[in-house]
């Protein structure tokens, strides 16, 4: 049996004052106070209903080893009850192996006990009174929302072939300059740009890389009061569909197409209008005359991944002049073309300002970093400023500066390089697995990207094939959540974050399961 303190007054004497506890084995204890609150309705006594309180908080992690549990006295003056009643829960809990005492620091939780209550199997002892607190319903009623959630499971590194888009290779990352730069950026001299409130304005340092580095390869050349730093491109586009709800007109977005710009339309409350894809990507003259807002990747659509044309660039121009509509443009993967020069993006074919445009350094540097840019009119930039305040006032100025040192010292253009090649090898990689093994699927045109797009013969359910090959360790993005209306024909393979050494093999299961369903 665990040993236990013999008298509330020797708890008190021990653990009473945190300053006086000598570390265990070398370990820092935190002091974070600890509230906890009785249950309601409870049939058990004073006694018992601690030992649920303390224990259901151990079996659901919301206790640290690390933190010291409130002192007998603190805990009775905490609950109302006396410290006796208190000292009695606390050595039954140690008697259960939950609790351990440590002689002049206090109560702690077994750290045996917390590596327990993480296991699955792990059961409890038939003479513990305690049960973690069920789950209660929501007192508020909330109707379904129409949304297209990410799916992926949170384990998915752990698959042997995740062909999931929007994943990066972590070995590709450029560790050493991103730490240089992040040294640099909390340097006394450097702390003045990013110490304090920015919603008026972002990263001097960053918006003026974005616009010597990054737009300018674009064709894109615009004043500093034109340019918004977001939290990526999604928080983009929730900004831009809140500044536009109130006009109660719809947007037209191309179908398939990147239901993250259709949640964040529908979530601001516009009217969604899908428009058809072709070889050249979304068709102009389908585009109905009741909308204001047009979004569309014309860099490599979201998901067929085709390039638009330029001459279908210039008829989606003339159409937004003619019918009087404001283009989107979400440059998507724009840097990833392997084998032709890059297009000119639409904004920097616009003479009339009728394109905001979308920027995201999520495939480039990393989704973790969530920083993205959008570019319009000042006027419009204003008014999104204004938005952006609203929702989360600015995104971290730490962040932005980083990032700018990341642009100035040269380190986005070599590690750009780098990817660049790297993912060009992979591609021609999982091109030619395709060809050899999943020919009997169409597969769209294109000539970069992360990511391919294949289609099935009528009847076919990709949506199954996903079922069928993560049960092998493959996972894909199933089609149907990029459409509006029901088509579960199509799929996706991203290739970021796979070795180049297992693509044939994810391909070759792929294709076996295909076979059957065909």
């Amino acid at each position: 049996m665990a040993a236990r303190h013999t008298t509330a007054g020797a708890d008190e004497q021990h653990s009473a004052h945190p300053d006086l506890a000598a570390p265990v084995t070398g370990a820092l204890h935190f002091v974070t106070a600890t509230f906890f609150t009785l249950p309601s309705n409870s049939d058990l006594g004073l006694r018992d209903q601690i030992c649920e309180m303390v224990s259901s908080a151990i079996t659901t992690e919301a206790l640290s080893p690390d933190n010291r549990l409130p002192s007998c006295r603190e805990l009775a003056d905490q609950l109302g009850v006396s410290r006796n009643t208190v000292f009695e829960a606390y050595n039954r809990l140690i008697d259960l192996g939950l609790l351990v005492s440590r002689d002049r620091s206090g109560y702690f939780v077994n750290p045996i006990a917390m590596s327990l209550s993480q296991t699955p199997t792990a059961q409890k002892t038939a003479e513990d009174p305690v049960t973690p607190a069920a789950s209660t319903p929501s007192p508020v009623h909330f109707d379904a929302l129409d949304l297209i959630p990410v799916e992926n499971p949170l384990n998915w590194t752990s698959y042997p072939y995740p062909f999931i888009y929007n994943q990066i290779d972590p070995n590709l990352f450029p560790v050493d300059s991103w730490r240089e730069c992040t040294r640099l950026a909390l340097g006394r001299t450097q702390m003045p740009a990013w110490r304090d409130d920015s919603v008026e304005s972002d990263s001097t340092q960053l918006t003026q890389q974005l616009r010597q580095r990054l737009l300018s390869s674009r064709g894109i050349y615009a004043d500093e009061d034109q340019i918004l730093i977001t939290l990526g491109a999604q928080n983009a586009l929730f900004i831009i569909g809140t500044m536009f709800s109130h006009k109660n007109t719809s947007i037209a977005i191309e179908d398939p197409g990147f239901f993250g710009a259709r949640n964040a339309f529908q979530l601001t409350g516009n009217k969604l209008v899908g428009v058809p894809i072709d070889a050249e990507g979304i068709v102009p003259g389908a585009i109905p005359p009741e909308c204001q807002l047009v979004f569309t990747t014309p860099g490599h659509q979201f998901p067929t991944m085709v390039t638009m044309s330029e001459a279908r660039r210039k008829e989606l121009l003339d159409a937004a002049d003619t019918n009087d509509f404001i283009i989107i443009e979400d440059d998507y993967e724009a840097e990833m073309n392997y084998f032709n020069s890059r297009s000119q993006s639409l904004r920097s074919l616009d003479t009339n300002d009728r394109v905001i445009y979308v920027g995201s350094l999520s495939k480039t540097i990393s989704p973790g970093i969530r920083l993205g840019f959008m570019v319009a009119h000042r006027d419009i930039i204003q008014q999104a400023r204004v938005v952006r305040g609203v929702m989360m006032r600015h995104p971290p100025t730490i962040v932005q500066e980083v990032v700018a040192l990341f642009f100035r010292l040269g380190h986005y253009d070599s590690h750009l390089r780098n990817i660049e090649r790297r993912y060009k090898k992979r591609w021609l990689a999982m091109q030619e697995a395709i060809t050899r093994h999943l020919g009997m699927l169409e597969q769209s045109r294109t000539i970069g990207g992360t990511s391919f797009w294949l289609t099935g013969k009528e009847g076919f359910d990709a949506t199954e094939l996903g079922e069928r090959v993560r049960e092998r360790g493959v996972l894909i993005d199933v089609g149907e959540n990029f459409y509006l209306n029901v088509n579960r024909r199509s799929f996706r393979l991203g290739f970021a974050f796979v070795p180049i050494k297992k693509l044939e093999e994810g391909i070759r299961i792929i294709a076996e399961e295909v076979k059957k369903l065909y």
